[in-house]
């Protein structure tokens, strides 16, 4: 299948070089779109030094810093309006293995979603202190409880999308950011019926660079859980 492999990036010049050879090393036939919030530290040019020798890699440059939702469904739409029969959602900083990709491109041959999940066996996190682990795994427990949707990682951010699957939705309409983009995408996708697998994959904390987690990303998913089932009781999607 005719793979896109997404990667948003801000200030990631540390990382870019590495993850797009390994991406590339990890299986022959997937491109690469970057989609670069005009970052400071000269990712957006690095990326286009490396496109000058690679043809499968791609990148669409954003005027600013304008959130990691935007970024995906504007990469999605872009792969949409090229024919990709596969999508995937993937971090630059490793702490997504590049190795995984061949396997979610064998799940997704029988599913419409597949999720990169970190609590389907346990927890299989590495390096991340344990404040940030136990946010992690509440929210979930938390968007569980409150949505129904059966999935253990709503919040997990390695995954792959049939074409589709993410033609049923309004993507020009998503908003949401961080924690909070992951969920919505996730309900929105189960309430049209999608089939969703998640797989267990081990995420290790990025290897450099700083993290974009904040406050308001947080509170942003807690409200947007009560958002999503509310209008899915009054006949919303």
């Amino acid at each position: 299948m005719k793979a896109l492999i997404v990667i948003p990036t801000y200030n990631e010049l540390e990382n870019i070089e590495q993850i797009v050879s390994a991406v590339f090393a990890a299986h022959a036939a997937v491109d690469i779109l970057i989609v670069d919030d005009n970052s400071p530290d000269g990712t957006g040019a690095a990326v286009k030094q490396m496109m000058q020798t690679e043809s499968r890699l791609h990148l669409m440059e954003r005027a600013g810093k304008m959130g990691l939702g935007t970024a995906y469904c504007q990469g999605f739409i872009w792969a949409l309006e090229r024919g990709y029969e596969v999508v995937f959602e993937m971090d630059a900083d490793f702490s997504h293995d590049p190795q995984e990709i061949p396997r979610f491109l064998q799940e997704i041959e029988h599913m419409d979603l597949v999720i990169g999940s970190r609590y389907v066996s346990g927890v299989n996190v590495v390096n991340w202190p344990m404040q940030r682990l136990l946010l992690s795994w509440f929210a979930n427990l938390y968007t569980s409880v409150i949505t129904r949707m059966p999935i253990k990682d709503a919040t997990g951010g390695f995954k792959c999308f049939r074409a589709e699957v993410l033609r049923r939705i309004d993507l020009t309409q998503i908003r949401s950011n961080g924690y909070a983009f992951q969920i919505e995408m996730n309900f929105k996708i189960w309430r049209t019926g999608a089939r969703i697998k998640e797989i267990p994959i081990i995420f290790i904390d990025r290897r450099s660079g700083i993290s974009k987690m904040s406050k308001n990303i947080i509170w942003e998913a807690a409200w947007l859980v009560w958002k999503l089932k509310l209008g899915s009781l009054f006949g919303g999607r």
